[in-house]
């Protein structure tokens, strides 16, 4: 494709985020946004001046201007979504999760095959600037031969969308999976989990899920170390934390507990504060700036924001890996099996932990 890839954007809540960095990119073009709410869909197309705006998915599908689609849009309308834009011929970006069913994982899957178009779940985690760090400390030797690693995502959901109510919380998992699994350079084999807690009646009845946390051991593909991984979304008396600890024989790296309480780096038995730098550097420079800044900020906050400190600055990393994927013609870093991978993790965990524990295998998507 020698022209910029045209982009459309789908749902536009913490979505609008993204919209300058497309505008920005030096190969998209930002053609079109979508919200069902006109008024509202009306307001951000002329803030931002998208000449294409949508108030209906199915409609946006259909204008053969756009290339790509990058879905914001709520957890249940993520695989129908994504498996009708690619289907249209579209490429897709979806928000995580991938999907909360391993049916409609391998339907996306098997869309995407059969479209040869690009499928990326924007996971933020495996962006931030935190993971980065620990990624070239891990490709530089300095970790050693991991022995361990450990994810957590700890979040107190009222408030948000009715259809978070009671969410299994390893439905919500791939921000504490995504990064133990990366880092570990495997996919999932099988995973055990235990549910623990209650949460109200009210909220378990939503979807039939009662733990108020779910924690999994994970195998890894062809590996001899093992990932841990834990959740919780309701009735968990926590601080927001999102966050993964490697264990290797030369180092380990500890993400802090308490936002400001600071990065450990454990030497041998000698424990030192980390700065994590900023990766700005490693993208095009008509985007570097996103890292650190964009369309929510004191001001002018999202929900997501105000608990997850910017997503570690990775929607610049994002956006720019998705675009390059396209380009490039080759599979996005996060692509359709291994979004699937990701996401089934959580989805077997939860039935495990329903089953009293009992070991599940994760489906072999590819």
């Amino acid at each position: 494709m020698t022209r910029r890839i045209h982009v459309a954007l789908a749902g536009l809540g913490f979505g609008a985020e993204f919209i300058p960095i497309y505008q920005a990119h030096p190969d998209a073009e930002l053609v079109a946004v979508c919200r069902r709410n006109e008024d509202s869909l009306r307001e951000i197309a002329d803030r931002f001046d998208v000449p294409g705006r949508y108030a209906s998915f199915d409609a946006l599908l259909k204008d053969p201007d756009v290339d790509a689609v990058h879905i914001n849009t709520p957890i249940p309308d993520h695989a129908a979504q994504s498996i009708a834009a690619l289907r249209a011929g579209k490429h897709v970006a979806c928000t995580v999760p991938m999907a909360t069913t391993l049916e409609k994982c391998h339907a996306i899957v098997a869309a995407a095959r059969e479209a040869g178009r690009n499928y990326m779940m924007m996971e933020t985690v495996v962006y931030s600037r935190e993971f980065l760090h620990v990624r070239d400390l891990v490709d530089e030797g300095t970790i050693g031969r991991i022995q361990f690693l450990r994810g957590a995502h700890h979040q107190e959901m009222a408030g948000w969308p009715g259809y978070w109510e009671g969410l299994p919380p390893m439905h919500y998992a791939t921000h504490a999976v995504s990064p133990v699994l990366t880092l570990g350079g495997a996919l999932a084999e099988s995973v055990v989990c235990e549910g623990s807690g209650r949460i109200s009646d009210d909220l378990a009845g939503r979807y039939g899920s009662p733990f108020a946390v779910e924690s999994a051991l994970i195998t890894l593909r062809d590996s001899v170390a093992r990932a841990e991984v834990a959740r919780s979304l309701f009735e968990t008396a926590r601080g927001y934390v999102e966050s993964f600890t490697v264990f290797g024989d030369r180092a380990s790296f500890e993400w802090e507990q308490t936002q400001g309480a600071g990065h450990v780096l454990h030497v041998g038995a000698h424990p030192k504060r980390v700065e994590v730098p900023d990766f700005a550097h490693r993208l095009p420079v008509e985007i570097a700036r996103f890292t650190t800044g964009g369309v929510y900020d004191d001001d002018n906050q999202h929900l997501s924001f105000i608990q997850g400190s910017g997503h570690g600055g990775s929607h610049p990393h994002l956006v720019h890996e998705f675009v390059r994927s396209i380009v490039e013609e080759r599979p996005a870093a996060i692509d359709a099996v291994t979004a699937a991978n990701w996401t089934a993790v959580g989805i077997c965990a939860h039935e495990s932990a329903m089953r009293g524990g009992v070991r599940v295998a994760i489906p072999d998507f590819a």
